[in-house]
């Protein structure tokens, strides 16, 4: 069954986006979140906008007036399960008023376009009264609210939102009303064959550093690569990162070639992002006192990669969609 989430050009991309990624992710994983997020943001108005949605906002955040877009998502009390979100967007008028706020928020201090989620239904069903918004930052009642300290990627802003009385006009709705969790669930799935990939390039970053430092280093009169200890950790965690390449790639084929790839998707992220944190685990190992220092970058790779097993779906919650698909195909 051919997905309708996306257009043909966009089909065509995904498979790129894994390679696309993979390269910049190692050397910076925040300019891989800002690569991403801006794509996301477009995919959605590409799929659903009106024309003149797509007309005033693709180009700015093509060329950069925006320097970033944001997802508005993730609430205090709605993360793994985002049907449970409470902001409210009350029509009035020919327009809508919203009040709310959304959390952990990527980029909120420097997007120049935020797509909000917002129940639209009270009386409706879990996740069926959920509608989409286009609001551009400056809107009055749209606060941008603090900045969280992280662990990782800490030149990528995390931000929580507030909307107090957001008064947007008729237009901003994207899409159906009450159609937005369907939109939502769609595009995490394509999100997480973004953050496998920046996982996998973090974790090649690891390795590909402490395999040098293993060939340039000296114990016992000898290289510590030519100890096995050492070529085990090199052979096995490649291996790791190569099954986890080409579980990003199968996703992605999937999803280029507008069948379903939930599945994959879930797939994919779970083992990548998992082999990640195996990755920078080894490769500290590999470096010893040395891999632990600030002096040496393999503990910043390790920081970075921490919450990828986190957002976009837990790892966790990627186990539960993998095992209810099998189980519903095989039932």
């Amino acid at each position: 069954m051919r997905s309708t989430f996306m257009n043909n050009s966009q089909q065509r991309d995904s498979l790129v986006a894994p390679v696309r990624v993979v390269f910049p992710a190692k050397f910076s994983a925040q300019q891989y979140i800002v690569q991403q997020c801006e794509p996301g943001e477009q995919e959605v108005i590409l799929a659903l906008g009106s024309r003149e949605q797509k007309e005033r906002y693709i180009t700015p955040l093509c060329n950069g007036k925006y320097l970033a877009g944001a997802f508005g998502l993730t609430e205090a009390g709605a993360g793994s399960d985002p049907a449970a979100m409470t902001t409210f967007a009350e029509k009035d008028g020919d327009g809508w008023v919203l009040n709310g706020s959304k959390l952990f928020i990527t980029s909120g201090s420097c997007a120049g376009l935020f797509v909000l989620w917002a129940v639209t239904d009270k009386k409706a069903p879990k996740g069926k009264g959920i509608s989409l918004f286009l609001a551009e930052a400056g809107t009055p009642g749209l606060i941008i609210s603090k900045e969280e300290k992280k662990m990782g990627q800490k030149a990528s802003p995390t931000n929580e939102i507030l909307l107090k009385d957001c008064r947007l006009p008729g237009e901003a709705l994207m899409g159906e009303v009450n159609d937005g969790f369907r939109v939502a669930v769609g595009e995490l799935a394509g999100g997480r064959i973004g953050i496998g990939s920046l996982a996998l390039g973090l974790g090649l970053a690891s390795m590909d550093y402490a395999t040098r430092y293993a060939l340039e280093r000296k114990q016992f009169a000898r290289s510590i690569s030519e100890f096995q200890a050492i070529q085990w950790k090199i052979a096995d965690t490649y291996t790791d990162l190569e099954a986890a390449r080409l579980l990003l790639l199968q996703a992605a084929f999937k999803k280029e070639q507008g069948r379903s790839f939930t599945k994959e998707a879930s797939m994919a992220k779970l083992f990548a992002t998992e082999a990640a944190q195996r990755a920078c685990y080894e490769a500290m190992q590999i470096l010893g006192g040395y891999g632990y220092t600030c002096e040496y970058p393999v503990e910043r790779f390790a920081r970075d990669a921490r919450v990828t097993t986190i957002y976009e779906g837990t790892s966790e919650i990627q186990r539960l969609i993998i095992s209810r698909q099998i189980l519903q195909d095989l039932s």
